[in-house]
């Protein structure tokens, strides 16, 4: 063979190894976008966070066939049942748990766990995605962190312990391309959708007035502030973990598990925790953004350290294109909104609903979850045809994030939406944990107008180490 010709072949086949080789190594989100699993394939998702809530999202996720849970963390081993969950959490029986699930069709199925969810993203490389189920104070972090480690997220609500942190999931999402959803299952509910669909139609004319409400209040109604005193730490819990970006508190058994929502450190009161269940059809209806002004009253004992016992706040929406200013008051406590005369004197609300006053009626549901929207007065209701189909029905809250992962449409409740409906309802948190006073939002300074003293809780202080990039 002549040397040219061996160099030549030299060369094809070092090319066609080395094409070879790219081929066998390029990552599937070069082939199919950023995170792309094809539809065949398990998603494999690790859980963060091993508490009650955190069982919901765990149940849901059992019963899709193309979805495997493969690791779990958490910084606590153990929690008995309390007050509101009668089963026991923590990783350890929540591992339990999902084991004996998978072992019906996969003998001695076995999962990871980590105490800690960084070392997990370091260790589990065949994760793809994974489940944001703890505090309030530690969602953002997580959530950043994993979106940064190639994760796609499901952060349950708020998105996000103060507004800073908000805009800044919202952008990390946006520079990911990641699939995400936040929490706030009523947005893929039929009801909610329908209500949605039946005020874009004009089922009761023009809308100037909503209101949400939840019957949620303190979860410790005797305390008037942090404990005066700490209690040892658990055995298997490690409670500087839990803390993550929080400044220094030493632990009371008081705050674990689920009582931490009283304590603005931790939690976001009855607001926080319900705004984006409640509040989510008005947003999504009558696409609403920045208020014009935000004022949330305290109702009951509250201060700078835990929330009050319930609430009444006042959110003003300017005109937005065809539809004229709105007001959207929220009520927390046992608090309702006085009836309106075209409703049934009789008329009793249920403990969590919304309520939407037009020009022609009302509709009234129960948040929008469980119960079709109801159309008064009766004259109105029989005269009224439903509109067509305008939303896309959901295949299910997780399905939706599933789908999207696999290169389906986002989900309704991506972080995108998910941002910008926290930030509605944290402006509510920022004034309440203010006192009451009444913020004029600087959206795009982030900035609460005349009151420097806002701006250490709309972006709080992190502790060193967990800075969120």
């Amino acid at each position: 063979m002549r040397s040219e010709e061996k160099n030549s072949r030299r060369d094809f086949i070092k090319k066609s190894a080395a094409s070879a080789a790219a081929f066998i190594i390029v990552p599937r989100h070069v082939l199919g976008g950023r995170g792309y699993i094809p539809p065949s394939d398990k998603v494999n998702i690790g859980i963060v966070g091993a508490g009650g809530q955190s069982m919901y999202s765990i149940g849901e996720l059992l019963k899709l066939e193309d979805v495997q849970l493969t690791s779990i963390a958490d910084p606590s081993n153990h929690w008995t049942n309390d007050i509101l969950y009668s089963f026991d959490t923590g990783r350890g029986p929540t591992k339990k748990f999902i084991e004996a699930n998978y072992s019906r069709k996969a003998p001695n199925y076995k999962m990871s766990e980590y105490e800690d969810f960084r070392v997990m993203l370091e260790k589990e490389r065949s994760l793809d995605a994974i489940v944001c189920a703890t505090p309030d104070n530690t969602h953002a972090y997580v959530s950043i962190f994993a979106m940064r480690k190639g994760k796609h997220v499901y952060c349950e609500k708020p998105l996000t312990h103060n507004i800073w942190e908000a805009r800044k999931v919202r952008e990390v999402a946006r520079e990911t391309g990641l699939a995400t959803q936040m929490g706030n299952q009523g947005t893929s509910q039929d009801n909610l959708r329908l209500t949605v669909e039946y005020l874009r139609a004009g089922a009761i004319g023009t809308v100037r007035e909503a209101h949400s409400w939840v019957s949620a209040t303190r979860w410790l109604p005797a305390l008037n502030g942090f404990p005066r005193e700490s209690t040892p730490i658990p055995d298997g819990f490690n409670w500087d973990l839990w803390l993550g970006p929080t400044s220094w508190h030493p632990y009371n058994k008081v705050y674990t598990p689920v009582k931490w929502r009283d304590f603005w450190a931790f939690g976001c009161g009855a607001l926080g925790d319900f705004g984006c269940h409640d509040m989510n059809s008005a947003t999504w209806a009558f696409d609403l953004h920045i208020p014009e002004s935000v004022e949330v009253l305290p109702a009951g004992k509250g201060n700078s350290d835990i929330a009050p016992y319930g609430e009444i706040g006042y959110y003003k929406f300017a005109a937005n294109g065809e539809q004229p200013p709105i007001k959207l008051t929220w009520y927390s406590g046992g608090l309702h909104p006085d009836l309106p005369e075209l409703l049934p004197r009789d008329l009793i609300l249920s403990n969590r609903g919304a309520m939407f006053v037009g020009d022609k009626g009302i509709i009234l549901n129960n948040g929008g979850i469980s119960s079709a929207p109801q159309i008064f007065p009766d004259s109105l209701k029989e005269s009224f045809a439903p509109p067509a189909q305008s939303i896309p029905r959901s295949r299910g809250h997780h399905r939706e994030w599933i789908d999207a992962i696999k290169g389906g449409p986002a989900a309704f409740s991506n972080f995108e939406y998910g941002a910008r409906l926290t930030e509605i309802v944290l402006l509510g948190v920022l004034s309440l944990r203010l006192g009451g006073k009444k913020i004029y939002w600087d959206a795009a300074n982030m900035k609460a107008v005349g009151l420097p003293e806002a701006d250490s809780i709309i972006r709080e202080p992190v502790r060193e180490g967990w800075e969120m990039a």
